[in-house]
């Protein structure tokens, strides 16, 4: 039995979404028989504000983030073994505050996901130490234009995974920032999607609608890192196929997009309300009929390889999903169930072929979903890899 660190990212972003990434991992951790704990701390200035869906505001308090975390882990199991450090007052939270000091000097491996912790190497230099890329392209185009914040976190680590699957691959001309990156995809704890009742009237979709100041160049060529821009080549889809379309995302952020998608024939719900707590957002994923969405530019241009977690439980939901196309069908097996679209006609067509035969379609859904994202599998993949 290896202690591992899985340093992550909830209190400063409790959104049902990261909740269950979070629990993905440490479910999965604890499945192989190893004990997990979850820590995170103020990060760096610019990751150091909290969100708060109530009020919709960014600010540095933790005070909700710190009690939802709680409540949340005290129901999935992890009540006792997560901790929150604010590095700027000097302040530590949950039922490590006592224990981080302790925990950093025992643990076998630290498995950081993403660059929002500021954990230094020097304590992990003669133990594996895992960062894994939760945000493909965008990551590599970083390190490779000088982004000497982020290089410095990737540098803490030994080892370095990506979701982006098609990257480092011999043959691959994707950018890579200099560093040899390893395939590893979102866990899946099977058991919190599982059990589902009948799907619902609607495929629908969670997220961000844009996201604002990073767009990046490569090769003289820019590329986006929102969606909105995709959504708009789908527009007439609700048009050419007969189920009930809906977005949980933020579209109101931008003047006329809202009264754009309902024009053609969209719904949009507020996201907040469907993600800030963590079981509603499951209750929402379960409840669909399925997930039709898009990806961002960068992934889908290049061909990254990038598959969502979001559309991963639904998956494991037996939810089918309709995902545009990042490549991801070079690692995973598309068909009745999951379906990658390049075009609005290829989109309408995996529509028809799910309504077709739905029961065939939710039950490969279910089955990707547990040979390619059970948690165990993909986890034991990941430390296997690192020794242990």
């Amino acid at each position: 039995m290896a202690t591992i660190i899985f340093a992550g990212y909830l209190v400063r972003y409790p959104l049902g979404g990261y909740a269950w990434q979070m629990a993905h991992y440490l479910a999965g951790f604890r499945e192989l028989g190893h004990d997990v704990w979850f820590y995170e701390d103020t990060g760096d200035w610019d990751c150091g504000y909290a969100f708060n869906p109530i009020n919709n505001e960014f600010a540095r308090t933790y005070d909700y983030g710190i009690e939802t975390t709680a409540a949340f882990f005290g129901k999935v199991g992890f009540g006792d073994r997560w901790v929150f450090c604010d590095l700027e007052r000097g302040l530590r939270y949950g039922p490590g505050a006592n224990y981080v000091d302790q925990l950093k000097a025992k643990a076998d491996v630290l498995v950081s996901l993403g660059p929002v912790n500021r954990l230094s190497r020097e304590p992990f230099a003669n133990r594996a130490s895992i960062y894994i890329d939760s945000d493909p392209i965008y990551a590599q185009l970083k390190l490779a234009t000088g982004d000497a914040s982020l290089r410095a976190v990737v540098d803490a680590h030994s080892l370095h995974f990506t979701f982006g699957e098609n990257i480092g691959k011999p043959g691959s001309d994707l950018p890579t920032g200099g560093y040899k990156w390893h395939q590893t995809r979102q866990p899946v704890a099977m058991e919190f999607w599982e059990s589902a009742a009948g799907p619902g009237r609607a495929y629908t979709t969670v997220g961000k609608w844009d996201s604002f100041g990073r767009d990046t160049t490569y090769r003289g060529e820019t590329f986006s890192w929102r969606k909105s821009t995709e959504w708009r080549r789908f527009l007439e889809l609700p048009s050419v196929t007969l189920p009930n379309f809906e977005l949980a995302m933020d579209v109101d952020r931008v003047p006329g997009d809202l009264e754009l998608l309902e024009r053609h024939g969209w719904s949009v719900v507020d996201p907040n309300h469907v993600s800030a707590d963590p079981w509603r957002y499951r209750d929402y994923v379960r409840g669909s009929r399925g997930e039709f969405t898009v990806a961002k530019d960068m992934n889908v241009r290049l061909r990254s390889g990038w598959f969502s977690d979001r559309a991963a439980c639904y998956l494991a939901a037996g939810r089918p999903a309709v995902e545009q196309d990042t490549g991801f069908g070079d690692n995973l097996p598309t068909g009745p169930g999951l379906h990658a679209f390049q075009t609005l006609d290829d989109a309408a067509e995996a529509i028809r072929e799910i309504e077709g035969n739905y029961h065939l379609a939710s039950a490969h859904a279910t089955a990707v979903a547990r040979e390619y994202f059970a948690a165990d599998r993909v986890l034991g993949d990941l430390l296997s890899f690192a020794g242990f």
